[in-house]
């Protein structure tokens, strides 16, 4: 049913038209969804003179709450779709403090490639990620071409202290750690990532710890340090020892 309403509503709208309408509606209900109660612990412990990363900015949804928190945030999105919808996000709600920026990351500087899940004729920007055969779980859809860069050779970065990041990157998320890894030693970012439960997430948890991040989650309002991979939980904290 969901499927059915979402792909009648982007026939209806257009795809554009979608976009930004879905994201004016989770803006105003976030704050009231159970599952993103991770993400608001997670803006509870920044501080406002931080300056903070949305690696997978998607719709801008998290931007935006990051943004109010912090004294700067940047947020990274590559495709074309979503970029626009967070640029509007920012004029519409006057977020001077965000900086959008369009390239991918991960551990190379390099072109790649960016697919569009279409799934029962439902386009999923949620489900966007880089084409890469350790990841890619959807092949059908809409291919996009984008320039990637590793995060410690990012430009717009360059001398600055980073204090908080959140990355939601579809089973990237090792290549975007490893391609950061003298900003995590020199910044020492809290981290707040949504890790599926699949070798990337393993590996995510190897490295971060051999950087002496703890790897915790969000039990009862408390962070508890997590001691084997809970397969269940989704979400993860890394908090630098």
């Amino acid at each position: 049913m969901k499927a059915a309403i979402q792909r009648i509503l982007q026939q209806l709208l257009g795809y554009d038209r979608y976009l930004w309408y879905f994201t004016l509606y989770k803006l105003k209900t976030l704050r009231g969804d159970t599952n993103e109660n991770d993400f608001f612990h997670f803006l509870s412990l920044i501080k406002e003179n931080a300056t903070t990363l949305d690696i997978g900015a998607n719709l801008g949804l998290m931007s935006y709450y990051l943004a109010k928190q912090s004294k700067e945030t940047i947020a990274f999105e590559p495709m074309p779709n979503n970029y626009e919808v967070i640029r509007k996000v920012k004029k519409r709600y006057h977020l001077d403090n965000l900086t959008l920026i369009t390239n991918a990351l991960g551990n190379e500087n390099k072109e790649i490639q960016l697919i569009l899940p279409i799934v029962n004729g439902v386009k999923k920007q949620g489900l966007s990620h880089v084409v890469d055969h350790k990841m890619t779980e959807y092949n059908d859809g809409s291919l996009y071409t984008s320039q990637c860069k590793k995060l410690d050779d990012q430009e717009e970065l360059k001398g600055k202290q980073i204090d908080a990041i959140k990355i939601d990157v579809e089973n990237f998320e090792y290549e975007v750690f490893k391609g950061a890894e003298q900003l995590l030693k020199r910044c020492k970012p809290i981290i707040y990532c949504e890790l599926w439960n699949n070798q990337n997430r393993l590996d995510c948890f190897d490295y971060l710890q051999s950087l002496k991040y703890i790897p915790m989650v969000l039990q009862k309002g408390k962070l508890e340090a997590i001691q084997s991979n809970p397969s269940h939980i989704q979400n993860f904290f890394f908090i630098p020892s």
